[in-house]
């Protein structure tokens, strides 16, 4: 009795692959109209229609092997990049991943509606449909696979770019550069601030280094630990590093602390760092009195 169920499966997988790689353009026509393509491939139909001959020929493949219900079988590997594609797509377009995953169910309506039109035996069309429904679960679960690494790379790329944006390195005087930091300091943030702070450092020969922490809220140990190796990789690379931005605040925390800032230049305020930098390169800045310039 189980070598005839196993012989019925096996026929039916067949029957099924025979199916997908005989009606593989209609399918992909059909497929094209879908939401799940159709708002992806925006260039032509023509664009859709191959993405979705992909997908046929990777089920093709699953349903030769006999292995529908493997969600890692390596017949979908050629298919894992359009998937990918698709379901970044749509994530952008902010479809939520259920609403992606009722996308790629609705592909068995119209994949089942063409095997119906098969008019395959009483067992073998049941078989067959059986078959189709387990192989599109498998479909559906690989997309949704996609959808989840794609979100995880999109909100990847979006941490980076805010990292990146919220700790600009600005040029304040010739061999002079700052970072104004706003907001707390994380490992994942002090790295991004050390990294652009260096690549500053070198680019454009500074002297001088000006970390203003004028927008952190809080200090801590962690925070000073940063500072402290921001500082330390600042003078190997041959600038000298000021800490400016010390409220009252954050100077009676570091006190209760315990941290020690001795071997560390530091400032009330930015203009108070940019001044001692200036001095430090024999640089004077001085007011008009009167509307007469001075010598």
């Amino acid at each position: 009795m189980q070598v005839s169920e196993q012989a019925a499966e096996g026929a039916a997988t067949r029957e099924l692959g025979a199916f997908l790689e005989r009606r593989r353009e209609q399918i992909a026509q059909r497929w094209a109209d879908a939401p799940l393509f159709r708002t992806v491939f925006t260039v032509s139909r023509d664009e859709a229609v191959e993405a979705c001959k992909v997908v046929v020929d990777a089920l093709c493949e699953v349903a030769s092997s006999g292995r529908l219900e493997n969600v890692a079988d390596a017949g979908f590997d050629p298919a894992r990049e359009q998937l990918g594609r698709m379901a970044a797509s749509r994530a952008r377009r902010g479809v939520s991943p259920a609403q992606i995953g009722n996308e790629a169910a609705g592909l068995r309506a119209v994949t089942a509606e063409l095997l119906r039109g098969e008019a395959l035996p009483g067992p073998g069309a049941r078989d067959a449909m059986l078959a189709l429904t387990v192989l599109m679960g498998t479909l559906r679960l690989v997309i949704m696979e996609t959808t989840v690494l794609a979100g995880e790379e999109l909100i990847s790329r979006q941490r980076q770019q805010l990292l990146d944006v919220a700790t600009p390195v600005i040029s304040l005087w010739e061999g002079v550069v700052a970072v104004p930091l706003i907001g707390t300091l994380d490992s994942a943030r002090s790295q991004v601030v050390m990294e652009s702070l260096l690549q500053a450092v070198v680019e454009q020969r500074a002297r001088y280094a000006i970390l203003d922490i004028t927008g952190v809220p809080t200090v801590d140990s962690l925070v000073a630990q940063h500072l402290m190796r921001t500082v330390a990789a600042a003078r190997l690379m041959g600038a000298e590093c000021i800490v400016s931005g010390i409220r009252p605040a954050i100077a009676q925390t570091i006190v209760h602390l315990g941290i020690d800032l001795g071997s560390v230049v530091t400032r009330s305020s930015l203009a108070d760092a940019l001044s001692y930098a200036l001095a430090g390169q024999g640089i004077e800045v001085s007011r008009r009195v009167g509307g007469a310039v001075p010598r």
